[in-house]
């Protein structure tokens, strides 16, 4: 099976588990996997020691996310593609996984387009027109590249970061980079690791739910939680089989989600 895991930044904060890494070793060993990570708590910590305080919006939907003017994007940049990512692929080198460390800049793994203005909602709930800054929205992913490495035995490691039309880096979703890398692969499944079960409805995990379902639902889901499902939605539509949301923090995270033993799992159906 071809795989593609979402790391979330909360997990990578704790440190990569050595559960998550042994088990991650042993599902690499039949399987295909290409991983995605965030690491958005450590740019905003690292902004803040340079003097550059972060700035966060909030979408009509609901969506959090950083306003990303050119200063916060060099130092995103220089967070995500250079320390963490690079932090991820010695812990992997060293349970020996061949890991290779990309961002969507590198050989416009991720091409996107650069949003020329995003709309914000304030306190009161007042919408209000801004510059878009260096955002993104992907438009074409290099599978060339990352089939190459993956034929050849290697689990690429992309931070989610993407090419502009302009040869510019911008700041796109990491679960939404995910999602489309595993539309785009034709990935089996998406495996998408959080801090928490899964999806939490009436205050119960919910095991397993239909993209149907997921969309009558959407209203209830918090900010955090929402944008993995809308990640999980887009894969779904673009032909992955089957979506896997999970805490990364469980024993045997990857294997145990496969098995359904934990997480929720979204289906097309």
């Amino acid at each position: 099976m071809l795989l593609v895991i979402k790391m979330g930044g909360s997990i990578l904060k704790e440190g990569a588990s050595t559960d998550l890494i042994a088990d991650l070793k042993e599902v690499a060993k039949q399987n295909k996997v290409v991983l995605v990570h965030g690491g958005g708590v450590e740019v905003t910590e690292i902004a803040s020691k340079l003097g550059k305080e972060q700035k966060f919006i909030i979408s009509p939907e609901g969506f959090r996310s950083r306003y990303t003017d050119k200063e916060t994007i060099e130092i995103y940049t220089m967070v995500m593609a250079g320390k963490i990512n690079k932090q991820i692929v010695l812990a992997l080198q060293s349970q020996g996984i061949p890991a290779v460390g990309l961002s969507g800049l590198d050989a416009g793994i991720l091409k996107a387009e650069r949003k020329t203005k995003l709309i914000a909602v304030d306190e009161r709930g007042r919408k209000k027109v801004m510059d878009g800054g260096y955002t993104g929205k992907i438009t074409q992913v290099n599978t060339e590249l990352l089939n190459l490495l993956l034929v050849n035995g290697y689990m690429p490691i992309v931070t989610p970061i993407a090419l502009s039309q302009d040869f510019e880096p911008l700041n796109v979703d990491g679960d939404r980079t995910a999602a489309i890398i595993a539309g785009a692969l034709k990935a089996d499944k998406l495996i998408l690791l959080t801090d928490v079960e899964g999806l939490i409805l009436k205050g119960e995990k919910v095991p397993k739910i239909a993209a149907t379902e997921v969309k009558e639902v959407l209203f209830k889901i918090g900010g955090g939680m929402s944008t993995k499902v809308h990640a999980g939605l887009e894969a779904l539509n673009q032909g992955v089989k089957e979506v896997l949301v999970t805490s990364g923090t469980a024993k045997q995270p990857i294997t145990s989600a496969l098995n359904h033993q934990v997480g929720t799992v979204i289906t097309s159906e």
